[in-house]
Parts: structure tokens; C-alpha cells; sequence
């Protein structure tokens, strides 16, 4: 659904903008509401509510004995918040969450199939340069089926 990288800027207000496509695709799949959460990697991630839905419950079902799920739980919904645009397409990101993932103004919004990324430019940048030589070697380790 979400597909594509943009370059945005937060406003003076903290708000920021869903870039158009990504809009388009909201309508066309009829999501309203969003969930944004403390990524992984330093990002920030952004679910549609249904696909927050669909998370929540993968997440639920880890046992809350094991001391590592019950931190990655913590902090992954602890960092929650539900968001809906305004009518301009903008969202309010937490300051929290913008401390989070290094936000300060200038910012790359990711879309990676069922969530959007909202990273701070200079981390993607850093993330991109890091990884990109490398992308053919991920993908042979990842579909490495024998």
C-alpha cells in the first residue's frame, strides 16, 4: 500500500505532511486513523489502524514471562499514539517520538508496504549509504532457501 521515499519538513508547529501518494492510498483503502510507535533502527513507524490491529495482536501473543517481551512491549506500546490527519494531510508527531528517532526538522517518509518509516534525513542517509552496497547480499541470505 505504502511504496516510495519523500522528502518532508516539519513545520513550525511540529506538524508533518503525508506525502500525497500515501493519502491516496489512504482513501482508496478507507484508513482514517493511524497508529505511530517507536520504530526500530531509530525511526519512527506509522500503522494504519487495521494494520496496527494486526500487530497488536502478533505482539499479545508473546509470552509476557520472557523478560525480553515484556520490554520490547513496553516500550513499543508505551510509544503509541493514535493520529489522524488533519485536513491539509498533516499529522502531530509527539516530541517524544521526534527525540526518539532524532527528529528535528528535515525528515524522509518511507513507505515500506504496510507501514510508513518516518525517519530524520541525515539518519537515512546514514542508514541508506550503510546499506545499499550490501542490498544483493541481504536478499541472497534472505531468500537463501537450500
Amino acid at each position: 500500500m505504502f511504496y516510495g521515499e519523500h522528502d518532508h519538513t516539519i513545520d513550525r508547529k511540529g506538524r508533518l505532511i503525508i506525502p500525497s501518494k500515501f493519502r491516496e492510498a489512504m482513501k482508496e483503502h478507507y484508513v482514517e486513523k493511524f497508529v505511530v510507535t517507536r520504530g526500530l533502527d531509530q525511526c519512527l513507524f506509522l500503522f494504519p489502524e487495521d494494520e496496527w490491529k494486526a500487530q497488536e495482536q502478533r505482539f499479545r501473543s508473546m509470552p509476557f514471562t520472557k523478560t525480553q517481551s515484556r520490554q520490547f512491549n513496553r516500550l513499543y506500546f508505551a510509544g503509541a499514539v493514535e493520529l489522524v490527519c488533519d485536513r491539509q494531510g498533516r499529522i502531530l508527531l509527539p516530541q517524544y517520538l521526534k527525540d526518539h528517532a532524532g527528529i528535528q526538522r528535515d525528515v524522509v517518509v518511507v513507505g515500506v508496504s504496510n507501514r510508513v518509516e518516518i525517519w530524520a534525513k541525515d539518519k537515512w542517509k546514514q542508514f541508506f549509504d550503510s546499506t545499499q552496497g550490501s542490498f544483493e547480499e541481504i536478499a541472497e541470505k534472505l531468500w537463501d532457501v537450500e
